[in-house]
């Protein structure tokens, strides 16, 4: 069995060429700037997960189709599993743990005060993509909420409906 970190016999002797240096990337997350100097081609979500330990953001699919990996992309709901660093770079990215200020975001607490989640997994890129519904509709109705194209496998959807409800009210309310 070959050592794995000796080189291929087609390349052995070959000269190794320098690694181009990459420039670090510029990132700024949940209003704290940071950087990236590794492979710009990596998920955003790998960043978050296992740079920076910010695990609220879920693995799901890794095609983009469930948005268990939802964060907020400039305030736009966005895959991160789908999202290269390179692409991510110079833009604000709020997570789940990004939300919440003084207290927990309407969003937030409308969840608890629904009882929406059972096993929770994909939660917080319900919650991420709703709040980007708010900031495009404060008034949503069911139509509206239906085009969040999240999936929950343990089918809370209609607690997830009127936790957006009740956080639009909530919402509207305070801006009175």
């Amino acid at each position: 069995m070959q050592n794995p970190t000796e080189r291929h016999p087609a390349t052995a002797g070959a000269p190794k060429r320098p690694a181009t240096p990459v420039a670090p990337l510029a990132i700024t997350i949940n209003g704290k700037p940071y950087e990236h100097d590794g492979d710009p081609t990596m998920p955003l979500l790998w960043f978050l997960r296992d740079s920076l330990r910010l695990t609220g953001t879920k693995f799901g699919c890794g095609i983009g189709a469930c948005g268990a990996c939802t964060v907020l992309l400039d305030g736009k709901a966005t895959r991160s599993c789908l999202l290269p660093m390179q692409n991510a770079a110079g833009h604000q990215v709020t997570t789940i743990e990004g939300l919440a200020g003084e207290g927990l975001h309407p969003v937030q607490q409308a969840w608890i005060e629904e009882d929406v989640p059972q096993c929770g997994y994909c939660q917080a890129g319900q919650i991420v993509a709703a709040v980007d519904l708010l900031q495009r509709k404060p008034k949503p109705n069911d139509e509206d909420i239906a085009t969040i194209s999240n999936l929950c496998r343990c089918g809370t959807y209609p607690r997830i409906r009127k936790a957006i409800l009740r956080a639009a009210e909530s919402i509207q309310a305070q801006k009175k």
